[in-house]
């Protein structure tokens, strides 16, 4: 039965990528990597080294995919310090994979639940603005 339910998660989520706009992309990577983060805190709660160590990787792969998005030539600072917080973020997760380290992980959760909350917050109007022009 779960691997049913992961199998209709991927296909679903596959299938809302495909016809997803840049902006919704950025919110589904900026969730998923919540999830995982989660998933990851809990793994290191249960004693679950494996599990821990996957889900550390999936999330510091979806914020590798968060900062080689970013649009450097627009945007003022703006790219240049989600960078460097991205960049933070990857040595925090590092240490809580190496160290087993909750806080860790609820320092990255943390910062990506304010870029989260703020990319959440541009108007719907601006959500189709061509690659070309937005920051990431």
């Amino acid at each position: 039965m779960r691997g049913s339910l992961r199998s209709y998660r991927k296909v679903s989520l596959e299938s809302e990528i495909a016809v997803a706009s840049p902006h919704r992309v950025i919110q589904l990577m900026l969730n998923g990597t919540l999830e995982r983060l989660a998933q990851s805190r809990s793994a290191i709660e249960r004693n679950d080294l494996q599990n821990k160590g996957m889900l550390i990787g999936k999330a510091i792969g979806l914020i590798n995919g968060l900062n080689n998005s970013l649009n450097m030539d627009e945007g003022g600072d703006i790219p240049l310090n989600l960078s460097r917080l991205y960049d933070f973020m990857l040595v925090r997760l590092s240490e809580a994979n190496m160290q087993n380290d909750v806080q860790a992980i609820d320092d990255v959760s943390d910062i990506l639940r304010t870029i989260k909350e703020g990319w959440d917050a541009i108007p719907k109007d601006k959500h189709n603005i061509s690659s070309e022009t937005s920051t990431y």
